[in-house]
C-alpha cells in the first residue's frame, strides 16, 4: 500500500534512509523540510510504501518552484522551463523489498501528485553507485533521460553536512546522474 507520508512515519523513514544511504543522510529537521517542500496547492508529493504496517520504502519529492536549482543542475539542457520542474529527492526501498517494482510505484505516485500540482517534469540526481546501478536503471525504465553526470555530488554538502556514505565513508566520491523525466 502506498500512501502520503505523514510525521507518523518519520522515525522509520529516517532509519531506513540512513541504513540504505549512509549515516546522517536524514534527520527529523531535514525530513520535515523535505516534506514541506513537497506540498503545493494542498497536494503532498512524498509517499511511503507499507505492507502489514511495515515501512518498505519511501519517495521524497519537491514540488516545482519549491526547491533551489543549484550548481548540480543543468537547466539549459532541460526540455521544460524550470518553473514546471519538480525534484525527485530520494527513492529508497528496503533490501527485502527490492526488485519487485516498488520503486516504480512510488515514482508513479509522486509523478501523479506533481502533475496535479502543475508540474510538467521532474529532475533527479540518481546514485550511480546504487546496488547494480538500480537507481539509474529504474529511472531510465520510467522514461528518464540522462542530462549530465556529476562526480562527488554528495561530498561535503550543506544539505547533508554529517553524511557518511555507505560506500566511501565521510569523503563521498559517488557520482550523481542528473536525469529528467517529462510527464505526458
Amino acid at each position: 500500500m502506498i500512501i502520503e507520508i505523514t510525521d507518523a512515519y518519520f522515525d522509520e523513514v529516517i532509519e531506513l534512509g540512513n541504513l540504505v544511504h549512509g549515516e546522517g543522510y536524514l534527520d527529523h529537521s531535514s525530513l520535515s523540510m523535505i516534506v514541506e517542500k513537497g506540498y503545493k496547492n494542498g497536494i503532498n508529493s512524498c509517499f511511503v510504501a507499507l505492507e502489514a504496517d511495515k515501512l518498505l520504502g519511501f519517495r521524497l519529492t519537491y514540488a516545482a518552484e519549491q526547491w533551489d536549482i543549484d550548481k548540480w543542475c543543468t537547466p539549459s539542457k532541460w526540455s521544460v522551463a524550470t518553473e514546471y520542474v519538480g525534484y525527485f529527492k530520494c527513492n529508497t526501498v528496503a533490501e527485502e523489498a527490492r526488485g519487485k517494482g516498488l520503486g516504480g510505484l512510488l515514482l508513479q505516485s509522486s509523478v501523479a501528485a506533481l502533475k496535479q500540482q502543475g508540474a510538467q517534469a521532474g529532475i533527479s540526481h540518481l546514485w550511480k553507485q546504487s546496488p547494480n546501478n538500480s537507481a539509474v536503471r529504474y529511472f531510465s525504465k520510467a522514461g528518464g533521460k540522462l542530462i549530465k553526470e556529476h562526480p562527488n555530488r554528495w561530498n561535503n554538502t550543506s544539505e547533508h553536512p554529517d553524511y557518511i556514505c555507505v560506500i566511501c565513508g565521510s569523503n563521498c566520491r559517488c557520482t550523481a546522474s542528473e536525469m529528467l523525466l517529462t510527464f505526458n
